[in-house]
Parts: C-alpha cells; structure tokens; sequence
C-alpha cells in the first residue's frame, strides 16, 4: 500500500448510529472514523484510546497492538488478558507478512483421558473453571516476540498506558459493572484471589461510573515492562502461578512455563475474486477453513443470486459445512501432527466439493462426515476479542486473543492478579468419540504433553493488486470463521463497504450438531420457509461474533475505523 495515510493531515469522525443488523435491512449511511494517521479498533474504547496513544507518539502498529492487548488485559477482563493465548498476524508496508502464535500449551503432566469420569464421559466442568483447566499462556512470549521483531519504541513504553490504567483505575462501564457483578455472584465468587482482586471495595455491587482499580495486576504488569518477559515466565509472577498450582490441584509448573516459547509461523494464504486472503496457519483452524469456504464459494456466483436470498445462504451453508468437516477430521498443532494444507486450500480440491453441492437440497452432516462420526456437545466460548491496527505508513496488524470462556477459568492468581485461561477445553477430550452434539475425538486434537490446542481464531488482512482492503477478525469460539467469512464475503464478493459488511447479518454452521443459526430478527419468514423445505434445521441466536474492522476504501485510499456495534464498549481510535 502506498503511504496513503501520510498525503492528508486532517481526519474526522463520522458519527455512530446504532442498529440492529438485519438481512435485507438498509445500512447506516457513515462508513466510521476515517484517519490518514493510523487507526486502533477493539471492544474497548479505553484500549483503542491507548493504542493510538503509542500511534500518536510514532509507535507503528506493532507497539500500538501490544499496548492494545496488554490495556485489553485491565479494561476487558473477560478476554483480554496476560493468561491466555492467540494469535497476530502483521503485514508490513512492503507487503512482507509474518504470522506469531502465542497459543497456549497443554502442561507437561497432561493426559489424552484427563478430563473423562470413570465411566468415561466428558467431566465437563473440569474444562469450564479451576485450576485443571488452564493451558499454559502464552500472550506476554506472543506479545513480546513481535515487539522485538517489529517494534520501534521502548517495551516498557509501549505498556505504560496499560501500567497507568491498572495502577490509578478506570470508570467501568455498565457491561463491565454487570459482567464482573454476575461473575463474583457466581463462579469467580467461588475462587478467593478472584474475589479479592475484582469483587468491590467494602462489599456491594459494581456500577457504572465506578472506579476499579487493580493493584496486583499493576504490579504484574509493571514488572513484564520492566524486566521483560522473563518476569512472566522466569520471575516472581512464575513463582506464583506455579505456587497456585500446586496448592490447588492444577499441573502447570515452573518448567511448563519456562519452557514455553512463542513461534512464528508463514501466514497461510488464498485469492478469491482478485483479492489475497493472508490468515493464520494451524493451529488456528481459522485461515485454513476460510480460505476453503471462500475456494468452494467462488465456484458460484452469490452476487447474482443477491446477499440474502435463500440460494446464497444455502451456499454459504453448504460451503461451512464442508470446511468444519475438514477441521474436524485434519486440523491440530502442526508440531505434533502433518496436517494437509496445501490440499485443503487448493482450487482443485475446492471445485470438487462444490460439485456435491445439490442446489436445492440441505446436505446431510452425518452423512458426509460418516467416515469419523462414532455416536449420536461441547462448543467452545464466545468470549474471545478481537482487535485491528493501522499505521501511517500502511503497517497493517490483526490481533485475535482469548481467556477461551468469558473470564477464563474465573481464577485469579493470588497476588497476581491476572486471570488464568481455560483453553484446555478446546482440545478434543474423548479420543475416538465424534457426535452429533459436536464433541469431536479425532487424533489430530488429542490432548498431549507440551502440545498446543486448535483454535478458530481468524485474524484476517485482505489485499487487492498489492494494496490493503481490509483488516478483520472476531471472537465467538467455532462461529469465529463464519463472521469472518461473512464480513470478507461482504467486501469482496458484494461491493460493500467496512461499515455495511460489519453491520450486516450473520450466519454459522459447523458441521454438528446439524443447526444452522442466524442471527435474531434477521431471517425473512420466506427466505427462512424456503431454506426449511431445503432441509434446514434454523436456529435464531442473539449477536455473533464482534468483528471490530479496518476498511481501505479503494477509490480514495482512505482508511476507515469500523467498530461493531454489537459492542457496547467498542471504539475505533486514531
């Protein structure tokens, strides 16, 4: 991309109106917040705000993404974190591209059975809360390593912002107030570090308007930005994680995370209409079923049959289907596993699939996936965030980070004051079952020492003839793909803009169970009766997904912030 964002020194701010998104429903007329400076846009405007605080004092996007995240870790504890995992994928002005997986790790005291009773059923709580159910975190090795690759300013410059927001409080908004309020009455309360590190001062409930501060969580913080992510690891912080561990029946150790190291990875990539998709690679599951979907999508011409029209969702359906199928049958931690993506992201293999595409007739899951399914459900979390960077001169950053439920564990490291993750619930528990609630036991997933667990984590940079077009991800556990299918599709296949694609209705499916679900209020009762005599089973939902977005318009070359609005919280800042 040419250094568009440098030609102009002024930038406005469109004005956000609030809407519902709705199939065949008009969009609102502003795009977002348009900048020629460098835009920040995450689930929380007090982490946009610091994000493009580093921007402002010529920070690139990198260190304006790591001073997203780690303000993430205090603003919006539900998912952003420094006890969790996800994944960055950076693209520099020149248009070389680099993908770093800081996706946690199984301890080195697990087992393939470790979450099963004695008459072998999935225990499902010991994946849902405590001290079992963390994977070691990887975020501040993640963070760091693409600090140290990229990065111009300082590290305990880029986190100062997050230091600040923790040390001296913040307001809390009603979400937050209402979520750390439901969170404390119920599986945080049961946890005394979380209690003491979130429950309010003196007792009571939370409110909008109050301020919390967190002390330990300061302290933490401080001491990565000073001493670097050894602090983490290496230092006192590791001290107490394995402390806690240990006196509560958990099995990460001072090894699991001294060991722990983040890598970098080559970005997975496809074309689809003229545009480069560049994505994650595995162990996200996201950058290789996208690009499936997108492989088999072009065999058809959607833009004719209209955005909304039952024949388009039911190839879109269609599409996922075939796609979450592949992931549950090949995808995993390609350390301990050959996972073929090449096969999967290919053309050839793509036009075979469409080819079993029936056009008026719903496939049947079981049916197609006959050859793994074993019996007659666990989904992972909606609770992930996700966050887009721009800078000046056209670095571009996709950040997708995660607790995997809302509040992880719900257990806070006492005397740390961060959250730990409950990722290990992600890997596949019971090895060799595969049902229709959507457990999957295929070995490409199996828990095992050291391993990382799949994700569908989808940080997505789409590009035209060379130029940025478009910055994306989301959260929401296995419908993440199909947001991100769903904005994608918008830009490249319907002619919208950030603002439309984001706004627009979306849909998931993901093989099993069976449902296809849509989001609520946005299904005509006709599209809905035709997709019914296909042999739908339809499902309404509330939100999916919160796909915070860069849009590069490509007349103009401006860059516009989208925030989603299914985010109460969300901003996009320059």
């Amino acid at each position: 991309m040419k250094p568009v964002l440098r030609l102009l020194a002024p930038f406005f701010l469109c004005i956000a109106l609030v809407a519902n998104a709705q199939i065949g429903g008009t969009s609102s007329p502003d795009q977002g917040v348009a900048s020629t400076t460098g835009l920040v846009v995450s689930t929380s405007a007090l982490a946009s705000d610091a994000g493009a605080s580093i921007l402002r004092k010529g920070g690139n996007a990198v260190d304006a993404a790591v001073a997203t995240a780690f303000a993430l870790a205090v603003t919006h504890p539900t998912a952003g974190n420094i006890g969790g995992g996800g994944f960055m994928i950076v693209r520099r002005p020149s248009g070389k591209t680099a993908a770093f997986d800081y996706r946690e790790k199984a301890p080195l005291k697990s087992t393939p059975g470790m979450y099963l009773d004695a008459g072998g059923a999935i225990n499902r709580r010991l994946t849902a809360e405590g001290y079992l159910a963390p994977g070691v975190p990887g975020t501040v090795r993640g963070l760091a390593l693409a600090h140290k690759k990229f990065g111009k300013l300082r590290w305990n410059e880029v986190l100062a912002p997050a230091v600040q927001l923790a040390e001296e409080g913040f307001l809390m908004s009603r979400s937050l107030a209402n979520g750390l309020n439901q969170q404390l009455k119920g599986a945080m309360g049961r946890y005394p570090s979380s209690v003491e590190a979130y429950g309010k001062p003196g007792g009571g409930q939370w409110a909008e308007g109050d301020r919390i501060v967190l002390k330990d969580l300061a302290r933490s913080l401080r001491a990565i930005a000073d001493d670097g992510p050894d602090a983490f690891y290496k230092g006192w912080i590791a001290d107490r994680i394995a402390e806690d561990m240990q006196a509560n029946g958990g099995l990460i150790t001072r090894k699991d995370l001294a060991a722990y190291k983040a890598k970098e990875r080559k970005v997975v990539t496809g074309r689809f209409r003229g545009y480069e998709i560049i994505s994650m690679p595995p162990p996200s599951s996201g950058g290789t079923a996208l690009i499936e979907m997108l492989n088999i999508l072009e065999n058809f011409d959607l833009k004719k049959s209209g955005r909304y029209s039952a024949e388009t969702l039911h190839i879109m359906v269609e599409a996922m289907r075939r796609a979450y199928l592949d992931r549950a049958r090949h995808l995993g931690d390609p350390d301990f596993t050959k996972i073929p993506v090449a096969r999967l992201t290919s053309k050839d293999y793509a036009r075979g699939l469409a080819a079993n595409i029936l056009p008026d007739r719903a496939s049947s899951s079981v049916e197609l996936g006959k050859d793994i399914v074993t019996a007659v459900a666990d989904d992972e979390s909606e609770e992930t965030t996700h966050f887009s960077v721009l800078d000046r001169d056209g670095m571009a950053v996709a950040n997708t980070f995660t607790l995997e439920a809302g509040y992880g564990s719900k257990v806070v490291v006492k005397g740390a004051g961060f959250l730990l993750n409950n990722e290990m619930g992600d890997f596949n528990k019971k090895p060799g079952e595969t049902n229709t609630g959507g457990d999957i036991g295929t070995s490409a997933n199996l828990i095992a020492p050291g391993k990382r667990m799949l994700s569908s984590m989808t940080p997505v940079i789409v590009t035209r003839n060379g130029k940025l077009a478009l910055i994306t991800g989301s959260p929401g556990g296995r419908t993440i793909i199909n947001t991100v299918l769903c904005i994608v599709l918008g830009v490249t296949e319907f002619g919208m803009n950030g603002r439309e694609a984001v706004d627009s209705a979306r849909l998931h499916h993901q093989w099993l169970p069976d449902n296809v679900t849509f989001e609520e209020s946005s299904l005509p009762e006709d599209v809905s009766a035709r997709l019914k005599l296909m042999g739908y089973n339809i499902r309404l939902q509330g939100r999916q997904g919160d796909g915070h977005t860069i849009y590069i318009d490509p007349q103009s070359g401006m860059a516009y912030g989208v925030n989603d609005r299914r985010s109460a919280d969300s901003k996009a800042s320059y």
